[in-house]
């Protein structure tokens, strides 16, 4: 099974590349597919690549139900 996780972006790099925490953990995603971000965006990550953005709140949401099903933060 795969799935994209929300992540917030924490800076922006050159390159279109962004730096996000995704559940704690601070990780390089390259954001070619979305376009420009700025910090505080979500973002669907998925294997490295950023691939859509999302509402903080739905990505709050979606957070918790991983946590649920013990897959979250």
């Amino acid at each position: 099974m795969c799935h994209a996780i929300p992540a917030e972006v924490v800076e922006v790099l050159p390159g279109e590349m962004a730096r996000v925490d995704l559940s704690g953990a601070r990780k390089t995603v390259s954001t070619a597919l979305v376009g420009a971000v700025a910090v505080g965006d979500y973002l669907l990550v998925h294997v490295g690549y950023a691939l859509g953005r999302v509402d903080p709140a739905e990505a709050e949401a979606t957070l918790r139900l991983l946590e649920e099903i013990g897959a979250g933060r």
